[in-house]
């Protein structure tokens, strides 16, 4: 997947010293992922961008500043939410997280069968538990990935809806229950093809190291907002 671009120069990527002066002095020991393969990591790789995957390259940021932050990522390609609540929160909690970044539900929105409350009440759940166990939580309202060429032009219309009706209700459960949320649905570059891989599913290298910054940022703004002088 070519791209003229490289991460060094790509400028919706980190910038040399940016996740440094963002992350500087961050509380976070313990930082957990749940979720899909979103969370696992199944990025297909494209020149000039490291092969890290997104929850990969947040730990790698987070242990920069604090070298001894302990990472625990439970995702698993394949479970709809409801799968990653029954498998994963129950050890999410014992790794006692004070993050933790919980990302799922794409697996449910590609089903014309979507339901969406469901959805909802499987994140409100894990959210809820993880805030209660003393984590900051972040959510995502993922990249759009109706619109990647290999998404068949016949099903993009319905794709599309559904992805963007979990990403709203996502923020919407965001903004009820106080998570850091990261929105990627409306991000300028959700339309370009090097976003995505080949199977019409996932992302890719760059869409991950897109994300990873955007993470980062929204980690950055949160602190500066808590900071005594922030």
């Amino acid at each position: 997947m070519p791209s003229r671009l490289t991460e060094a120069t790509d400028p919706w990527c980190l910038r040399d010293g940016e996740s440094a002066a963002l992350l500087r002095g961050h509380p976070w020991r313990r930082f957990a992922v749940l979720g899909d393969s979103v969370a696992e990591g199944l990025c297909e790789p494209v020149d000039g961008y490291p092969d890290v995957q997104w929850a990969d390259r947040i730990a790698a940021e987070l242990r920069a500043v604090r070298p001894e932050l302990a990472y625990l990522n439970l995702g698993l390609r394949g479970l709809r939410a409801h799968e990653v609540r029954a498998t994963q929160l129950a050890p999410a909690l014992a790794f006692r997280p004070d993050l933790a970044l919980v990302v799922c539900g794409g697996n449910d929105a590609f089903s014309r069968g979507y339901d969406a409350d469901a959805v909802d009440a499987e994140l409100t759940a894990m959210i809820e538990a993880l805030r209660a166990a003393g984590a900051d939580v972040i959510t995502v309202g993922m990249f759009d990935v109706s619109l990647s060429p290999a998404v068949p032009e016949r099903h993009r219309a319905d794709l599309g809806a559904r992805m963007r009706r979990l990403s709203a209700r996502t923020q919407a459960l965001a903004e009820r229950l106080g998570t850091l949320h990261v929105r990627l649905t409306d991000h300028p570059l959700v339309a370009e093809a090097s976003m995505y891989s080949s199977d019409g599913r996932h992302g890719s290298a760059r869409s991950d190291a897109v994300a990873a910054a955007e993470t980062v940022r929204r980690l950055g703004a949160h602190l500066s907002d808590t900071r005594p002088n922030g």
